[in-house]
């Protein structure tokens, strides 16, 4: 229970540090402009377009040192100049202001008229998975039932930073981008179950909402209207409100300004911004799920199948060798444990024993850990004997087997205290599970974490055994014989991904075949300049005496380009400190990719981090590559999130 609201109480401070983050309030001096200033012709013009005249050109006419802030049918902008598409006819308002020296000022709705029908505007896509197609509804529920049950996401609310957007990507660098999606499983607490209502949008004759909210009577059922904007990925409702919980009714000022998150046929999420003032709590995007009638009628409950830990080797080798058949593991004094989920992912981010200290409720005993250790003896193909010495340095003996899910099953039920509340026990089945395996750079064995389901919640509290006894073989000669006299060059097929913190590099999205000659998709980091001058570029490493050196060669404004560098090598930690930057993609899409290590946490922009993924390590370099990686997102920097750019470089 403790464990489960220090967790709690870190996402709480997580978001409240988000918060504490927030760019200051504006200095509040006297005001220069007065609502009666901000007038159409003066302040602003609203201009149908000469071509089209269901495209209306907002302009501000104020000076630049005025930022315009626009409140108009697709919803809200911060441009000078605004370009609205509108279908339909009708008599529409905007409302024009300016950020002042004293606030925020905003003038008297302006309103503008459109005529026609333009058909067009409404053909992209979203119109039609939204509101079925012209001259047709479509009608949405909150993923939630009365039962609890959500039958696509994980629940009904989540949670977004104020900068994120279409797909949750971040919309503004360095913005307040980050996101938390509970499990209503989990989460109960996040809103009462209920039969919530439905929401309609139709493209009949115009834009009409029907929202019925069922769980708040002051509202009722609502009608009005809705604009989408396919380009911003926006929606503006007016005269209702998408379809919400109760409980947090009076904790958005404008529930008619809506992001939109994601839309498919049968899938939406619309995000609205919550208000730190009337909800206590900060700003933050509340990003409710919803799902289609059509897909909700049709629903069926399919088996669950639970994630599974990442660990996929042959436990009884890994933990016995294949050759010598015996091998003492020793609990590991810097993280001897932790807990993790289904999939093998931790839920603490532990990595020195003064980290477990700092907590003020994780248990630390040097005395204990270090008595601890397992030492397998294989048999078989799937058996063997084992001696477990507790913390007190007692043995305890007997016999083991592995099934085919790497559970290990013990002859007998085994518990002893590791520290304080916390003990290494195996399950009600006399079973621990390996949950995942570390290796060092050359692929070889460093580390397995043992684990032991939780009765009743779903997640393993994990053991980390380290082998026992260190090799007095150069650490070095591996590194050598995998990175001199040869070239590498920058994998135009696959040329970079984003993944954790060390020590895991856990995660990544792209793969093989996503960059190439596609030059649409990725186009924020890849397009026909950049393959340019990867193709461009390659990394010799050769030695100088003893030392190993680096030479970077790459095109730079047409002309060859070469740098020569040290290479220093910290096998423990896998870093290699370059003491040159790599390859510059100025000029292009990519101009923004780091050349050093900006925001590194080892204490030296000059260091890399070798990072084995996609099955890479130093064994196989020569089929699968080299990654090297920089921190391109860190908290203690200030950014919403901790994360690794690896770049992809393949022998030449």
């Amino acid at each position: 229970m403790k464990r489960i609201l220090n967790r709690f109480l870190s996402v709480i401070a997580g978001i409240s540090l988000l918060i504490s983050c927030a760019p200051d309030e504006f200095f509040l001096g006297s005001v220069d402009v007065k609502p009666s200033d901000l007038v159409p012709g003066i302040a602003f013009k609203i201009e149908p377009d000469a071509q089209n005249p269901n495209i209306i050109h907002l302009r501000s006419l104020m000076d630049k040192k005025y930022t315009p802030l626009w409140d108009h049918p697709q919803g809200r902008s911060q441009s000078a100049d605004v370009t609205l598409k509108i279908p339909f006819p009708g008599i529409y308002s905007v409302k024009f202001g300016v950020q002042t020296r004293g606030g925020v000022v905003y003038g008297e709705p302006a309103t503008f008229s459109v005529q026609s029908f333009y058909a067009p505007f409404v053909q992209d896509e979203m119109w039609e998975m939204l509101s079925g197609g012209v001259d047709q509804e479509k009608t949405w529920y909150l993923d939630l039932d009365e039962n609890g049950l959500s039958r696509h996401f994980l629940g009904p609310l989540y949670f977004y930073g104020t900068d994120n957007g279409w797909l949750g990507d971040c919309m503004k660098e360095g913005g307040d981008c980050w996101n938390w999606n509970p499990d209503f499983k989990g989460n109960s607490w996040l809103m009462n179950t209920a039969d919530f209502g439905s929401m309609t949008f139709d493209l009949k004759g115009g834009a009409h909402v029907k929202v019925e909210h069922k769980t708040i009577s002051s509202r009722g059922t609502e009608t009005g209207t809705y604009m989408l904007d396919t380009e911003n990925k926006t929606m503006r409702i007016t005269d209702a409100s998408p379809l919400h919980d109760s409980g947090r009714d009076k904790v958005v000022i404008d529930w008619g300004n809506i992001k939109i998150l994601s839309l498919t046929k049968d899938h939406m999420q619309l995000a609205v911004l919550r208000d730190p003032v009337l909800s206590g709590e900060g700003a933050c995007l509340l990003v409710y799920n919803y799902i289609s009638k059509e897909f909700k009628e049709n629903w069926t409950p399919g088996v669950e199948v639970e994630p599974e830990p990442p660990y996929m080797g042959n436990a009884n080798e890994d933990l016995t060798t294949s050759t010598t058949t015996t091998k003492k593991w020793i609990l590991s004094t810097e993280t001897p444990y932790n807990w993790t989920n289904l999939a093998g992912e931790f839920l603490n981010p532990w990595s020195t024993a003064q980290d477990y200290q700092n907590t003020g409720w994780a248990p630390y005993n040097i005395n204990t850990i270090k008595n601890i250790s397992l030492t397998l003896s294989k048999t078989g193909a799937k058996e063997g004997n084992y001696i477990f010495t507790d913390g007190s340095g007692k043995p305890i003996a007997g016999v083991y087997s592995v099934d085919d899910k790497n559970n290990l099953h013990f002859d007998k039920a085994i518990s002893f205290t590791i520290a304080d509340w916390v003990s290494l026990s195996t399950t009600s089945e006399k079973t621990l599970r390996v949950i995942r395996s570390e290796v060092d750079a050359s692929g070889n064995m460093v580390g397995i974490w043992l684990g032991a389901r939780d009765a009743v919640k779903d997640e393993y509290l994990a053991y980390h055994f380290l082998p026992s006894g260190a090799s007095s073989a150069d650490p070095l000669a591996a590194w050598r014989a995998a990175l001199v006299g040869k070239t590498f060059v920058p994998d135009t097929n696959w040329f970079v991904d984003w993944v954790e913190f060390p020590p895991t590099f856990k995660g990544g999205w792209t793969s093989s075949s996503t960059f190439g000659n596609d030059f649409t998709s990725n186009g924020w980091v890849w397009d026909e300049k950049v393959k340019s001058v990867a193709e461009s570029a390659s990394l010799t490493f050769r030695t100088d005496g003893d030392e190993i050196k680096v030479d970077v060669k790459q095109k730079k404004d047409g002309l060859d380009y070469t740098a020569s560098g040290t290479v220093k090598i910290d096998p423990d930690k896998n870093i290699l400190t370059i003491s040159v930057p790599l390859v510059d993609y100025a000029g292009t899409a990519a101009n923004w990719l780091p050349t050093t290590n900006t925001k590194s946490i080892s204490g030296s922009k000059n260091d890399w981090y070798f990072v084995s993924h996609g099955g890479s390590n130093l064994s196989n370099i020569d089929s699968e590559g080299i990654w090297l990686g920089v921190i391109s997102n860190s908290i203690a920097s200030g950014d919403t999130k901790d994360e690794v750019l690896i770049f992809h470089f393949i022998k030449k």
